[in-house]
């Protein structure tokens, strides 16, 4: 309404408006000529409509009710998902980015946000070896083929793309869309040219790709290769994807059981993000049952050792391509079987965009806490560096002796253990930097971040309720 005023008043729109000498207290009203007569019409309009509405217009269906066939329950207020989105990107930016600057958060942990972080669609990756069924996957998903998809028994996907919605079919080079300001792809510059030439971005125009963005990997190899003759560092580029992502399916093959070292590493850099993950035991129709059945205890015990939680992981089985189920190894009951898989899988895809908004204030609220936690390190480690005499040395002994100093952070400010960082990866960083450089303990900006958690999200969660409640 200021800015309107400020049009009629002469003034004329800038980036800098703002912050000129304008006098904001003696600011007239803006003139809204024309606006009752408007709304009259639209009253009599909304009226004569349907006369058994009694002026109440009927509900607009959800814009994902089309998917896959089924119907929506409740409608979407997206007014209600943005102003969220947009509260949370007003907290960031005056509350938890300057204790992240101040720290170096974005040098050791995660890059900083950008306004694209806050408004990518919610996303799904698929991890998996190779000839799992990925791109089949998404094909499967789709009902087509994605602009540059290549399928085969061979290691045929070689690059890490993400299948978006997009005005025509074409392809974006990864140079070129880690660079765009409206994708939130910037952070993955850190990479290096290695890996962006390796990644690109596909864009088709479908339904599906309005609400949700899928992200095919390359397979994960066996072997010295996975880790030697790869460019980029393969394990912190899917790191980095699954921060972002709202799920991450691992796919696996009946003939394909066995989790490589390198594999294991993938899915040990998953770690925080147990929730996200979802197994699916693909091209299950290729076994009949007595071998399905001896695959899935295989694969359970597979899993068991990797994924070091008491809780046992979600198993879909099924086979997930455009061709008829096998039904001469399975036989109806079978069929039954994997079409009860495909139906639940689906459903947890489709709650996806539902769930979006929750996501984002969860990541949001993680971030501030290893925000808080990566202060209190860094802070730390500035303190126990002497003033004069030893630097080198000192510096030494801290970053060899860095779990030992986890603990002591951890008993002074009374922390979870499990909230810290790996103390292998935090060393690397570490290596790099002067500690003496370090900035000491702000306490009031610790206290701000704990006054947005405690006061700021709750009260925003309360003006804003969830649209889908």
């Amino acid at each position: 309404m200021k800015l309107i005023s400020l049009v009629q008043d002469g003034h004329q729109v800038t980036h800098d408006l703002w912050n000129s000498d304008v006098d904001f207290q003696n600011l007239k009203p803006p003139a809204m000529e024309g606006l009752d007569k408007l709304l009259a019409n639209k009253r009599h309009s909304s009226k004569t409509s349907d006369p058994n509405l009694n002026g109440s217009l009927q509900p607009q269906p959800s814009p994902s009710a089309n998917w896959f066939s089924s119907k929506s329950s409740k409608k979407i207020s997206m007014s209600s998902v943005t102003s969220i989105i947009d509260g949370l990107k007003r907290l960031y930016i005056q509350k938890l980015k300057p204790l992240e600057v101040t720290y170096r958060f974005n040098d050791f942990v995660s890059p900083l946000l950008t306004n694209s972080d806050f408004d990518a669609k919610p996303m799904v990756m698929l991890l998996g070896q190779y000839s799992t069924g990925k791109t089949t996957f998404i094909k499967h998903l789709l009902r087509t083929s994605y602009p540059g998809a290549h399928i085969g028994p061979e290691p045929t996907t070689d690059r890490f793309v993400v299948v978006m919605s997009g005005v025509d079919d074409r392809s974006i080079p990864g140079n070129t869309v880690a660079v765009q300001a409206d994708m939130p792809f910037s952070g993955l510059t850190t990479f290096g040219t290695a890996f962006l030439s390796k990644f690109e971005c596909s864009q088709m125009p479908h339904s599906l790709l309005e609400h949700i963005t899928l992200v095919d990997t390359p397979g994960v190899l066996s072997g010295e290769k996975q880790r030697t003759q790869r460019a980029y560092d393969f394990t912190g580029v899917t790191s980095w994807f699954a921060a972002k992502c709202d799920l991450i399916l691992l796919l696996f093959d009946p003939h394909k059981l066995d989790i490589s070292d390198e594999f294991k590493r993938v899915i040990t850099s998953l770690r925080g993000h147990d929730d996200k993950i979802r197994v699916v035991l693909n091209k299950a129709d290729q076994v009949d049952t007595q071998q399905l059945m001896r695959v899935y205890g295989a694969l359970m015990w597979s899993l068991g050792k990797v994924l070091n939680t008491p809780e046992v992981v979600r198993v879909y089985i099924g086979s997930f391509n455009d061709k008829p189920v096998n039904e001469s190894a399975f036989g109806p009951l079978g069929k039954e079987l994997f079409e009860k898989e495909q139906d639940d899988l689906l459903s947890d895809l489709k709650d996806i965009p539902k769930k979006a908004c929750d996501r984002r204030i969860n990541e949001f609220v993680k971030r501030a806490r290893a925000a808080k936690i990566h202060a209190y390190i860094i802070s730390h480690l500035r303190k126990e560096m002497p003033a004069m005499m030893g630097k080198a040395k000192t510096q030494q002994k801290l970053i060899d002796n860095l779990a030992e100093e986890f603990g002591k952070v951890q008993k002074e400010f009374h922390l979870p253990p499990g909230d810290f960082p790996n103390v292998e990866h935090f060393k690397e960083i570490l290596s790099g930097y002067s500690f003496d450089k370090f900035e000491k303990l702000k306490p009031k900006m610790i206290q701000v971040v704990d006054d947005m958690l405690g006061y700021d999200i709750p009260d925003l969660l309360k003006n804003f309720r969830n649209p889908y409640d």
